[in-house]
């Protein structure tokens, strides 16, 4: 038997009839939710390669190792991946994307920035000497970098960073300084320890004025020695939430020269007399920032698949209490309040996925159209990959917490996976924008875009819709209709807070102010344009994408609970838009509880089309075979407390205090 069989070999009885059950081809699914058949061959041919070397395993559990032994350890496995990738000649990008290489890095990738930040940032701002000069390095890893833009004073808001950039025409050279303690770079993954360089973020300034946040290749330690250069401090910002072997830090820059063409040009120059050569467009330098966000909606539609792996598959071995007195105890996944719990989230993994592969394609779109000059899209690309990336980590996050909270107590473990699913996954809603910056962000667009309408000016792809009036839906409750009615309410959240920021101006209030009196309503808006997008792509997925009858029977279904689900978590915005009727809301919360029971039977079968074998997993709770007992009793035993039956404790602490006076006067 192969390896990556033999975790499949057996499983406990639930789990037999649970999969015994399965109406549909468990494979077709998968081939669907990688993106196609070859694509699965290459994951499975990418994982058999990882799955089999013996050094990519833990000899202890990383939640028993120091601080700085947890961040060896990663960096042991990161070095060993590039190794391998290297000599066996593998598409990097290939593979990361096929998530084969997920669950080898438990606890966060030192060079996670060098490879998804970094790398894109230099080969997407540097002009084509700069490329030249050191994409080749980056890539065969004699430079290793991290991307430093946050601050310990300002994070997403760019104009407000302090660190300067001050050209020098005498020596041909830029003074990188942190002026403040605030300016200190803070953050950044790879910053601490692992990198050689950083993509800087700094203020740019020459000929005494400021043209606004440029970026900068600035080296940080010695190549050879591996010291900090004179002028450099750089230290590690502390333990965190998650993401522990990140070497999360800090960097400040003391006056630090670089030269001249350490200035990342593509978009905008620097002469050597001083003169600056603004770019085309303002927006150009965020190519790499919009790659990211896009990227994050796609990896945290992955932590959601392994979380709601490990949810339904405990959920359908975990038996408690009684349903009906008398007799045995049944699957908890047989209570409705569960199936609510998990099958939900089981929805929405295909929701997210779905709807972030139609912005990816509209990032390569609009990348095309970009090199060919044409930039009109950019305003609705930036949007977009705002919206996606901000609600994709708002869903996944509370999904995975969700999921944990299903689990019970087991779920509160470490073994269990879920805390580290979580926390990798809550973190992203403030990194790579901070996610009521970046709602806000789409609900410029969308104001914009409101007045455009207003003109009868021609709009973006995605808000087309905001050119009609809201209307009500004659009670259409199809799931065609239900999108539709998404559209209803969504356009006419963005109509009322336009009419509401154009009224307060109207009133005599200065436009900022006035913004800021209606971000509420604006953030409101911004995630109802996005929720019906994601609808929107979801519902057309599902009705376009071939597949078998029995298959697209499970993905209607679970479709409608989707689109159902969230109209019965805000169900005011249907009703004041007049896009649903309360009695139509009361319809649809029931047809859920019948959709709940419908999916039940299948719910262990379409996660484990997500085919993640055991190592990738990583939980006591989620393993195929459900041996979940013994598996949580053999994971505690691994605890350093039980090597020995007397603790130190004992001998140091509390025996002192039993043989005490203060034991006899208490």
């Amino acid at each position: 038997m192969s390896t990556a069989s033999a975790w499949k070999a057996n499983c406990v009885p639930d789990l037999r009839r649970e999969r015994q059950n399965c109406s549909f081809d468990t494979e077709e699914l998968t081939h669907i939710v990688d993106g196609g058949k070859e694509q699965t061959a290459l994951r499975r041919k990418f994982r058999q390669l990882l799955a089999s070397d013996p050094e990519f395993r833990d000899e202890i559990p990383p939640e028993y190792l120091s601080h700085e032994d947890r961040y060896l350890n990663e960096m042991r496995k990161t070095c060993h991946l590039d190794s391998k990738i290297a000599e066996l000649e593998l598409d990097r990008k290939a593979l990361l994307l096929s998530k084969a290489s997920m669950g080898i890095l438990r606890d966060g990738d030192p060079l996670w920035i060098h490879h998804n930040v970094f790398l894109p940032a230099v080969s997407g701002q540097g002009d084509e000497e700069q490329c030249k000069e050191w994409v080749g390095r980056i890539k065969r890893g004699e430079v290793f970098g991290t991307y430093a833009q946050t601050e310990l004073g300002h994070g997403t808001f760019l104009r407000g960073l302090e660190t300067t950039a001050t050209y020098d025409p005498a020596t041909r050279e830029f003074v990188i300084h942190s002026p403040t303690v605030t300016a200190a770079k803070w953050w950044p993954g790879g910053l601490a320890t692992s990198s050689t360089h950083a993509a800087v973020m700094a203020l740019l300034f020459t000929k005494g004025q400021c043209h606004g946040p440029h970026l900068f290749m600035v080296p940080l330690r010695n190549s050879n020695t591996y010291k900090s250069l004179p002028g450099i401090t750089l230290g590690e910002i502390g333990p965190r939430m998650g993401l522990q072997s990140n070497d999360n830090g800090f960097v400040r820059f003391d006056n630090f020269r670089i030269p001249r063409r350490n200035m990342l040009m593509k978009y905008s120059q620097v002469r050597e007399d001083g003169t600056y050569i603004k770019p085309v467009h303002s927006k150009l330098s965020y190519g790499a920032m919009v790659r990211v966000r896009v990227g994050i909606a796609r990896d945290v539609c992955v932590q959601l698949q392994q979380a709601v792996t490990i949810a339904a598959r405990y959920s359908a071995v975990r038996r408690q209490s009684e349903l009906v007195p008398g007799e045995p105890e049944p699957q908890i996944l047989d209570y409705q309040t569960q199936q609510y719990k998990v099958l939900p989230q089981v929805a929405s993994v295909f929701a997210l996925l779905f709807s972030s592969r139609r912005v990816v394609d509209f990032f390569y779109s609009v990348s095309a159209q970009m090199d060919g000059g044409d930039l009109s899209l950019l305003p609705e690309l930036h949007a977009l990959s705002s919206g996606i990336k901000a609600l994709a980590a708002s869903d996944a996050s509370s999904g995975i917490e969700i999921c944990r909270l299903a689990c019970g107590g087991h779920g509160y473990l470490a073994s269990s996976n879920l805390p580290r699913l979580y926390t990798g996954t809550t973190c992203a809603i403030t990194y790579e924008g901070e996610n009521t910056v970046l709602w806000l962000q789409v609900a410029r667009y969308l104001v914009k875009s409101c007045r455009a309408a207003r003109k009868s000016n021609t709009l973006g792809l995605t808000v087309g819709y905001l050119a009609g009036q809201p209307t009500s839906r004659n009670g259409d409750l199809s799931s065609k209709g239900l999108v539709e009615a998404y559209k209803v309410a969504a356009s006419s959240l963005v109509a009322s807070a336009e009419r509401r920021l154009q009224s307060l101006c109207d009133s005599g209030m200065a436009y900022h102010h006035a913004w800021n009196n209606c971000a509420v309503m604006l953030v409101k808006c911004a995630e109802a344009h996005m929720r019906y997008y994601v609808c929107e792509k979801y519902f057309d997925s599902v009705e376009t994408v071939a597949m078998k009858p029995e298959l697209r029977e499970i993905m209607r279904n679970l479709s409608r609970l989707y689109l159902i689900y969230h109209i019965t978590l805000q169900p005011g915005a249907f009703l004041k838009s007049s896009a649903l009727t309360a009695e139509e809301i009361s319809h649809l919360e029931e047809e859920m509880c019948s959709l709940l029971a419908s999916l039940r039977p299948q719910a262990v079968s379409i996660v484990d089309s997500f085919d993640f074998d055991d190592d990738q997993l990583k939980s006591t709770l989620g393993a195929w075979d459900g041996n979940v007992y013994q598996r949580i009793y053999d994971e505690a035993m691994k605890s350093p407390l039980n090597k020995k039956d007397v603790p130190d404790a004992f001998h140091k602490y509390l025996r002192p205090l039993m043989k005490s006076t203060l034991r006899s006067s208490l």
